[in-house]
């Protein structure tokens, strides 16, 4: 697979990004073109001309698959993309979270809060404890041996004896029960 990535620009920066592509008679002021991240490898900037603009790397809510063609009728598959580079001009404020809450296209829009569950709110306490009970199922030990709290997750209701399954009479099998056949039955509700 080919490495890829989604680069989104203000729409300024991309004429001057697409004349640099395009046009090779341009501007020497333009033709350089450089993208560098610090340190924590989610910040940087992008560096057009003499131009600098800050950069952020982003996560999409979404994976993207990219497809190219050779004939036109084939499609094959070339990446999987889960990160987007967002550049801002200097007035733009810089996002501060590390996922993008809107995904590529328009229907995508506000997609982590519309189209996905959010994610529950657990009491770390619980989850230390309900881990802790666990490991100590497993390493053969009874859960009665960590106090009075999990003495009363031991005590388990007793099942219920199940009841007996339906056996259709000798004889009735392939038919209908009788009282089924009459017309006083109201199928109109």
């Amino acid at each position: 697979m080919e490495e890829q990535f989604v680069l989104r620009v203000p729409p300024t920066v991309a004429e001057r990004i697409e004349r640099l592509l395009n046009d090779p008679t341009s501007s020497s002021g333009d033709k350089s073109l450089d993208l560098s991240f610090s340190d924590d490898g989610r910040t940087g900037s992008f560096v057009i001309g003499n131009d600098h603009f800050s950069a952020s790397l982003l996560d999409l809510p979404t994976v993207v698959e990219t497809y190219k063609t050779y004939d036109d009728s084939a499609l094959i598959k070339t990446a999987d993309i889960g990160q987007m580079i967002l550049v801002t001009e200097e007035g733009d404020s810089i996002p501060d979270t590390v996922e993008y809450r809107h995904g590529l296209t328009p229907p995508m829009r506000d997609a982590r809060r519309r189209r996905f569950r959010r994610e529950p709110d657990l009491n770390p306490e619980v989850v230390r404890r309900v881990e802790k009970d666990l490991q100590n199922i497993m390493a053969g030990g009874t859960q009665e041996e960590d106090g009075e709290e999990n003495a009363r997750i031991s005590k388990k209701a007793r099942p219920t004896p199940s009841a007996k399954p339906y056996v259709p009479e000798a004889g009735t099998v392939g038919r209908e029960p009788d009282g089924s056949d009459s017309d006083e039955s109201d199928d109109s509700i």
